[in-house]
Formats: structure tokens, sequence, C-alpha cells
């Protein structure tokens, strides 16, 4: 044998020997890693979950029959995840998962590719998430096998389904709106029409003639791209007519956790290449559902919040709670667990917020630790999951530490350092005291704290003559005459209106009312009847803390005119909602910091959660 011919055959008989180890690894662990070029997606669980911790499983799609073998696409829709497996096969043979981010013109493929080891007629692979709403990706799979030859399943859920789904005819059109101006190009119209109600909608043309085309354009990401998502409909306008219509289009896919589609109306004229197309739209079927499909869009389930404010997203969750709550809707509900699964734990100074998250939600802002304790209460008293409770439980414990009788006799430091005493960690407080004892049977010790809250704030000084809360006391335990702020005086009206509910004393209430009243008519809160905040005046800018305070503000104010049943007080919560809504929102139901709609106005996903914060006062 030449020296050639032994290093052929050496080479071969330990390339067999890897390949029999490798299937002796497999046979192990059956479903291989995933592939390199494919960035991991997190949602309710991250890519690579073992199919094993699957909620649900269906088969969507029909099998696909290779050379014998059985090539099957698992689906768990309450995952929002796939894998893919084979069956009937021998050892070699091979199955993975393509996923798409653009309706299948290309793929991430062989994610999780797994062979079939020795002594084995079939395998796995691991889980996949089917889209990717952090990055408003709407994702289609397929599971594919190589079995002397290669061959796929279809794409799962090309169609986007909402209460009706993609293709559906605009003679079943609920209702016909036409919220932006249409677009012209050579004497042609072009209009996008909106099912508010279905949340579809569809294109059409005019004034046109024979081989003019229309169709729409959808987007998950506010009209920023529209992979998937372009020509939607794509029809032309026939001979001897002037104009034609699309199929109705979903904007919704709540499978896909994706809700706050946008969509526009295109158009082609025959004899040119160019096209025009209207304003990017998103539908509102009511007012607060709309602003939560907004807001969603800024929320981030990789890692459960809405980057990158800390005690924001705790407020902006306890927005979106309510909202569930008032209208029933349940489209957010994962939300909740997913914020708590991914935020409970450790995070270093700069991660989660500017301080080290210890734990349980608690840092060294004692007032950014109630706004989560507050969140997990509104999300118990939703979900009745005692372990929102029992978080709420642990923060306000932490809270408490802070409460010292020694120092303005009283009240509850804003910061570990213990150098100040204000009036949001004071107002979250007498709150938190008070809601724990309402829901705790048979507990008195926080109805006593409660109690002396409530006497202590009365007296701090923190109110002024004006009934207005300044923002906390001088280092004389003086009222320092700092900033009205609208969530400091709401979360003082809330706290008051609960207590009194609690315990029936009268004076709890007339303090409540007192703070009502001064809020509604001093110019400091309340100009020509829309709340104001102290930085929407002029060329003022808010910060990002301010730019959720009104939300707060309402939420509690709403409770208060529930509470009391006056007219006047639910005058000015439907005030708010119907003034923000006309002057403050874009076609892509984006609401500004300035309800009234003055320039300069600033949107982001905090005024937006504090829009929908008036928006569902209304609804309620």
């Amino acid at each position: 044998m030449s020296l050639r011919s032994f290093d052929i055959v050496v080479r071969s008989r330990l390339l067999s020997f890897l390949l029999t180890a490798a299937l002796a690894f497999v046979a192990l662990v059956p479903a291989a890693t995933p592939a390199a070029a494919a960035a991991q997606v997190c949602v309710l669980a991250c890519d690579t979950l073992d199919p094993s911790q699957a909620r649900q499983e269906s088969f969507p799609v029909p099998n696909k029959d290779l050379n014998g073998r059985r090539v099957e696409l698992h689906v768990s829709d309450a995952d929002d995840m796939a894998w893919a497996g084979i069956d009937s096969g021998v050892t070699g043979d091979s199955v993975w998962l393509d996923r798409s981010w653009d309706g299948g013109a290309t793929w991430e493929g062989l994610l999780g590719k797994a062979s079939i080891p020795s002594n084995w007629t079939g395998t796995r692979t691991l889980m996949y998430n089917i889209t990717d709403p952090r990055n408003h990706r709407r994702g289609l799979v397929r599971a594919c096998g190589d079995a002397a030859g290669v061959g796929c399943t279809n794409w799962v859920y090309p169609t986007v389904c909402d209460t009706l789904c993609d293709g559906t005819s605009a003679g079943q059109a609920a209702g016909d709106d036409q919220p932006v101006p249409s677009a012209t190009l050579y004497g042609r119209t072009i209009r996008l029409h909106v099912d508010q109600k279905n949340s579809m909608a569809w294109a059409g043309i005019d004034t046109g003639g024979a081989g003019d085309e229309i169709w729409l354009d959808r987007s998950w990401d506010g009209g920023s791209s529209w992979p998937g998502g372009s020509s939607l409909g794509r029809t032309s306008t026939p001979s001897g007519a002037t104009g034609t219509r699309t199929a109705m289009y979903a904007t919704r896919d709540p499978r896909g956790l994706l809700h706050g589609g946008a969509v526009r109306a295109c158009g082609r004229e025959a004899s040119h290449q160019e096209g025009s197309c209207t304003a990017w739209v998103r539908p509102a079927p009511t007012r607060a559902r709309a602003a939560a499909d907004a807001l969603m869009s800024s929320y981030d389930p990789y890692n459960g919040w809405w980057p990158s404010s800390w005690w924001n997203s705790a407020a902006t969750l306890t927005s979106l709670i309510d909202f569930a709550k008032t209208t029933g809707r349940h489209d957010y509900d994962w939300v909740i667990a997913r914020t708590f699964d991914q935020n409970k734990g450790v995070f270093p100074a700069g991660v989660r917020s500017s301080d080290a998250i210890e734990g349980h939600f608690i840092s060294r802002s004692i007032d950014d630790s109630g706004w989560w304790a507050i969140a997990w209460l509104d999300a118990y008293d939703y979900t009745g999951n005692s372990r929102y409770l029992d978080e709420a439980v642990t923060i306000a414990n932490y809270v408490q530490q802070y409460w010292d009788a020694s120092t303005c006799g009283g009240g509850v430091w804003w910061d570990r350092e213990r150098t100040y005493k204000n009036a949001v960690t004071n107002g979250q407080y007498l709150w938190l005291a008070t809601a724990l004892h309402q829901r705790i049977p048979g507990e008195t010790v926080w109805l006593q704290r409660a109690k002396t809250s409530a006497a202590w704030y009365k007296a701090s000084g923190m109110i002024n003559s004006s009934g207005l809360v300044n923002d906390g006391l001088t280092s004389a335990c003086g009222n320092n005459g700092s900033t009205v702020g609208s969530y400091n005086q709401g979360l003082a009206i809330g706290a008051f209106t609960e207590l009194w509910r609690t315990t029936g004393d009268s004076s709890l209430l007339t303090t409540a009312r007192t703070l009502a009243d001064a809020a509604i008519s001093s110019p400091a809160l309340t100009r020509n009847g829309v709340l104001t905040e102290s930085c929407d005046v002029g060329s003022a800018s808010c910060d990002d803390n301010q730019k959720q305070f009104k939300g707060i503000f309402m939420r509690n104010f709403a409770d208060l005119a529930k509470a009391t049943g006056s007219s006047t007080y639910q005058g000015y919560v439907q005030k708010q909602a119907d003034t923000l809504w006309a002057q403050d929102r874009s076609s892509l139901n984006a609401l500004g910091e300035r309800w009234a709609g003055t320039s300069p106005n600033q949107a982001d996903w905090r005024t937006q959660a504090s829009a929908l914060g008036a928006l569902t006062a209304a609804a309620g």
C-alpha cells in the first residue's frame, strides 16, 4: 500500500470514528445547538427552549413526505414558538427550521439542525420563536429535512388574522373611515380606507383608467420598514373602469403579539413607473385600545420593560393593567408575567437604573421601589396571582424601614441616604399602606400605619395654603416651595380617597376633595380646562420623569371621581380625554406631552403611557 493510500484509509477510519462518537452524543442530546447565523429571539421565552416545555402542540400545516420520511412542523401558539421533527427515518437523516422575516423571500436556515442518531428512527429540533415583536418583525417558519434529498413543509401563518383575516372583501367592512388625506398621481386619487372597529384597511384608486394599480403597505414599526408587508392586495383597474380597490388587510396580529401595525395606500398610474402613497395610519378601534397598541410598539419583551427608564416602566405597566381591567381586553396579559420574571432579580448599576437593583425591584431610591409595589398590587387585583401581592408586601416592608419619626415628626425618606422627605414617597407610602390593609384579610398593622401617615401628611406642611402639594420639605421641615407636580397632587388625592373608603373618616374625603378642587382650578396645574405640567408652558420641555406625571394624576383623580360620583370631576376626566385625542394625536396614534397640542411637543412611550391613563380613566 502506498503512503498516500495508507493516509486516505487512516483519515477515513478517523472520520468514521468521529462520526460514530458524534452520533452517540446526539443520542444523548438529539436536538442540536442553534445555527450560529441566527440571532437569538426572546419573547415569552428565548429560542432553543426544549419542546418538553411547550404549553401546547399543534400541526397547522401538512406534513412533508420526504422519501418515506415524515417531516413535521410542531407549533405552540401559547408560546408563539415552533419546532421541527422527522420520523420513519434512518441514521443520518436531519431536520431543522427555516425562519423568514420578509414573508418567505429570504430566511435563516438550519435552525436547531439535528440528525437522527444510531438506532433511532427520528429526532427533533429545539423550539424557536415565530415572531419578534421587540424588533417589529412578523416571522414565518417551516420545517425542513434532508433524507436523500431536501424538502420542507409550507410556511406557517402566512395570513394575518385578527377579528378578520387578510384578504377579506372590503364589502364586509363594519365602517369606512378615511383618516388621512388622499394622495394624487397624474389625476388619479389614491385613498386609504379603514374599518376602525375591526382594525382592517384597504386601498382604492379612482378617477383613472385601465391598468392603474393600487395596493397596501403594512409596517410593524410605524412605517420605518415593511418587509413582507409591501404590495399587499396589489390589483389593476380593469378595462372600461376608472378605479378599483384591494381586499382588506389586518393591522393587528394577536397570535404573533403584534398589535400596532400601520398601513398606507399606494398606487401607480398605468403609463408611468413612479407611485404615490398616503401617510401611514394605525387604526383606532377605541381611543384607549389605540393608545395601548401604539404603546406596546416600544415594549422590549427580551428584557421585559420599556427601555430605558426603570420607575417609568413600573408606572407604564400600571397603565397597561388599568387598561385591561377597564376594557376587558386581554391582549397584553402576557406582559405582566414577562415583566415580573425578567426583572425580579439583581442588576448592577447602569443596567436597569443608574442605581443597582438589588432584587425584588428594590434600590436605594425609595420612590422607585414604591412604583413597582403599586404595579404589583395592580397586577394582583387583575390576575389574582398571589406572587404579585407577596412582591408588593416585600417592597412595602422595605419602604417601611425608611419611616422616621425622629425627623420632621414622621414621614418616609426619599432615598437610602436619608437626605430628603418629599411628597412622592409619602404619597406612595400612604396609598400602599392602605392598599395592603385592604387586600390582606384580618390585617391591622398596615391600617394603623396608614392612619399615622395620613395625619402626618396633612400636618407636614407639604400642602400649601392654596391646596397644592409642593415637592417636599426643607432640612428645617418646612414646605420647600418647589414645583407643584401633577403626580404628587394625584398620589395624595388617591391615597386619601382610598383611606376614606377603608375607614369612613369624612375628614379624609374632605382633604381629597380640597386637593382635587385646587388641581382643577389653579393655573399651576390646569389651563383652559386642560391638565398642564409646569414644563408644558412656553418653550419649556419635560424631562423623562415629568413626561409621565399627568397619567398618574388622572388614575388617582378618576378614583375620586368614581368614589364621589361628582359630575364636576367626571367632566374634568372626560375633558382631558377629549382634548388630547383631538389635539395631541398623530395618524399613528402617538400621544404627546402637551395634551392641548401646543408646541414644542414631545412624544415617546412615557407620554403615551401618561395619555393612556387619561383615556382609560374616561373609558371607566
